[in-house]
């Protein structure tokens, strides 16, 4: 699975200028609190999250803000932790807000969450160099560089710093779990398992390990295996959400819906927060795409708005609505997809998130709008879309918003019969998406090399992995290759 302070007097300015100060000596990143019991607390917290245990971690971090409401770092742990877009955001910006007042390091990871958070990536970046190259020797430091080039799909880079986190503390297990996973992108296997075994074997006693393996098994197509160590992992701890949500696709990829949505029913009974609820609804409505029942699908993700709704989280119901656009696109019901798109910016409009993210929503209903276009056959109306979309996305240069730039210019592309820049395009989305992979099956048989898209097609149809896209294409990559 994968997965602020105002000193007015003069010992509280002088704790938090000496405790940061201790810390840097160890060639860490220091900790700046006024509290030793919030510290503490914070590491108990910390140490869950980093095993993928957020729920069980978030706890500690709202105990050491009440001990210490000016925590910056508390306040990064509550948003690595939420449940919701909404909580993300408010913690995220809390702790940005007290950005100033902390180490440079602590500071630097403050704003590499928030630029994150708000589609910045060249402000991500710039934040997590500089926190390397101050902290070489601190392997969480190292651990965020990684994922953020594991987000930007340069696994080569997340691997080098990944097995440096490793080679500073063998005992610190994240960069372990992460190996796996950077290792399984690129294709190589037995240095994944290799990876998840080492995993094991540092850390026995916790469920993650377990689940991480059962996810590479799954990926191989033994799911008899995988739920046995998704198994494994709820014996540990049978509120581990994700070994669930792994059980319930292992059913699903077998063919075996029914018993995938009674797996989310157990997920269900277990939440322990709308988090965990909405990813119950969210996985069976996947169940339902795989069995193409589209209004059931959409049913359940209604169930997942309504509970947002219910917490004024707008910025949850935007993201839900472009999922009920995908599925009313999918089932062909292209007036009320264009629809639920236009709702997912009205809804964000209304969230209290950064202007950015506004503008993101607002940029992705121009792509959505030019996949609308296809469907309906008007390609000029698609490709005035795209250049529409590409000329926006320019400005921020945001690499998922690249890749759908890539995606929708590949699929204007093969409308045009043009298969050759079809597949020069679509080989720029995003690799890791099982709907670009069949689309860029399509673009090759296109170009007119069948055997390059029968293999991409039956790359698609065994993708096995937890992506709600592979719903949508799963039977059609299966036809394409047997074609």
């Amino acid at each position: 699975m994968f997965g602020a302070i105002r000193p007015r007097v003069l010992p509280l300015a002088w704790a938090l200028v000496a405790m940061p100060a201790l810390a840097a000596d160890t060639g860490k990143v220091p900790i700046t609190t006024t509290s030793d019991e919030a510290r503490k607390l914070y590491l108990q917290g910390r140490d869950l999250t980093e095993k993928l245990r957020a729920t069980d971690g978030r706890k500690f971090f709202e105990q050491a803000l009440a001990k210490d409401s000016n925590f910056a770092l508390a306040y990064l742990g509550l948003a690595n932790t939420s449940g919701t877009a909404k909580e993300f955001f408010d913690a995220a910006s809390k702790g940005a807000a007290l950005a100033g007042k902390v180490s440079a390091g602590e500071r630097d990871m403050l704003l590499a969450n928030q630029a994150g958070g708000s589609g910045d990536v060249a402000a991500q970046e710039r934040h997590l160099t500089a926190l390397v190259k101050a902290f070489p020797n601190d392997e969480r430091a190292q651990t965020l560089l990684g994922t953020y080039y594991f987000g930007r799909q340069n696994y080569a880079k997340a691997i080098e710093h990944y097995t440096k986190a490793t080679q500073i503390d063998p005992s610190f297990t994240q960069p372990y779990n992460q190996l796996g996973y950077s290792h399984r992108f690129v294709g190589n296997i037995p240095e994944a398992e290799r990876a998840f075994k080492k995993y094991i074997e540092v850390l026995p006693g916790d469920p993650n390990p377990y689940d991480s393996y059962a996810e590479l098994l799954m990926k191989t197509g033994r799911f008899d295996e995988s739920i046995q160590n998704y198994e494994k992992a709820l014996k540990i701890d049978g509120h581990f959400v994700a070994s669930l949500i792994g059980i319930a696709n292992d059913q699903t990829f077998q063919g075996k819906t029914d018993a995938a949505r009674a797996t989310l029913q157990r997920l269900d009974a277990v939440a322990r927060n709308s988090g965990e609820k909405r990813t119950a609804r969210l996985w069976t409505a996947s169940a339902y795409v795989h069995d193409q029942a589209w209004d059931e699908a959409i049913a359940e993700v209604q169930k997942m708005s309504a509970l947002a709704v219910a917490e004024n989280d707008h910025a949850a119901v935007s993201g839900d609505q472009v999922i009920v656009g995908d599925i009313l696109r999918a089932a062909g019901r292209l007036d009320e997809a264009s629809k639920a798109y236009a709702a997912s910016a009205t809804a964000m409009d209304r969230a209290d998130v950064p202007a950015e993210v506004k503008a993101a929503t607002r940029r992705n209903v121009i792509f959505e709008e030019g996949r609308l276009a296809l469907a309906r056959k008007d390609v000029a109306a698609a490709k005035a879309k795209s250049a529409e979309y590409a000329k926006q996305v320019a400005v921020k240069a945001n690499p998922f918003e690249q890749f759908q730039v890539h995606q929708l210019a590949g699929l204007v592309a093969l409308a045009e019969n043009n298969g050759a820049l079809a597949v020069a395009e679509l080989k720029k989305a995003n690799g890791v998406d099982p709907q670009v992979t069949y689309e860029l099956a399509l673009a090759t048989k296109a170009a007119g090399d069948a055997a390059g898209a029968k293999a991409l097609a039956l790359r698609a149809a065994d993708f096995n992995a937890l992506n709600f896209n592979y719903g949508y294409v799963r039977a059609k990559a299966k036809e394409l290759a047997a074609s």
